[in-house]
């Protein structure tokens, strides 16, 4: 699966882009779409003006981590993985039992968007398996992105020359336009478009960027881990406010 994303919706995290940058730009003539398609000749890519691309394919895929892909209401959602109680989550938002494990993805968002009673890293904190996924909101011009607290599942994130932040299960792919300007993305986190990076099991506290070096000696993207000597503000939701749902954790 493949993401890319203007900073006007996504900001791509300062520690993400490297020193020695030789990163590209993602989207100019079509370059990163052409290079996944590349690889993977049945892929399906979604232009999404201009707010980016997702793309996605069920090829060279993992059969215990499958990728899906939904779009409902403007939502889209790329998952992979698998949650292991789906049955649950299923009744908890009020779903057929036809729907699958991206279905549930989006509800939860919809649910988080419209008002949910739970805070966001609740929700995703509600999420047991295996798996990554990244939803962009065309209505609100929102993502939301979160990979499980064990990292069962590839998933890596960068920022490209243009600082687009660029989401993809292939570190091969997103090098290609980040070049060194990437990193692992971070376990048991969520990120947003209001809220930036934060931790589902940790709230409270800021996320701190750690220096990555290749086996090469060369700086690359940080990676993020949670601060425990920094906390941030509790914030409860307001019922009928005009914020967004996302800035309340």
């Amino acid at each position: 699966m493949l993401a890319v994303f203007e900073k006007s919706v996504a900001k791509s995290p300062e520690g993400l882009k490297s020193p020695q940058s030789d990163s590209t730009s993602a989207l100019k003539d079509g370059f990163l779409a052409k290079e996944f398609s590349s690889l993977h000749p049945s892929a399906v890519t979604i232009n999404l003006g201009s707010d980016g691309l997702v793309a996605y394919s069920s090829d060279k895929q993992n059969p215990l981590l499958p990728r899906l892909f939904a779009v409902v209401d403007g939502i889209f959602c790329l998952f992979q993985g698998h949650i292991e109680n789906v049955a649950l989550l299923k009744q908890q938002y009020g779903l057929n039992k036809t729907a699958n494990e991206v279905i549930i993805v989006v509800e939860a968002y919809r649910t988080l968007r419209d008002r949910g009673p739970y805070p966001a890293d609740q929700v995703v904190r509600d999420i047991h398996g295996k798996f990554a996924f990244t939803l962009y909101d065309s209505s609100s011009k929102a993502v939301f992105i979160a990979a499980d607290a064990d990292v069962s599942v590839p998933f890596f994130w960068g920022t490209d020359s243009e600082d687009r932040l660029v989401l993809s299960d292939d570190a091969d792919v997103l090098k290609k336009a980040c070049g060194k300007s990437f990193a692992p993305f971070p376990k048991g986190c969520f990120f947003t478009t209001s809220g930036g990076l934060r931790s589902f099991e940790h709230p409270l506290n800021e996320m701190k960027p750690m220096p990555r070096v290749d086996s090469s000696g060369q700086v690359c993207g940080s990676t993020y881990k949670v601060d425990v000597e920094s906390k941030k503000e509790s914030s409860m939701p307001r019922v009928g406010s005009a914020a967004n749902w996302s800035s309340h954790y």
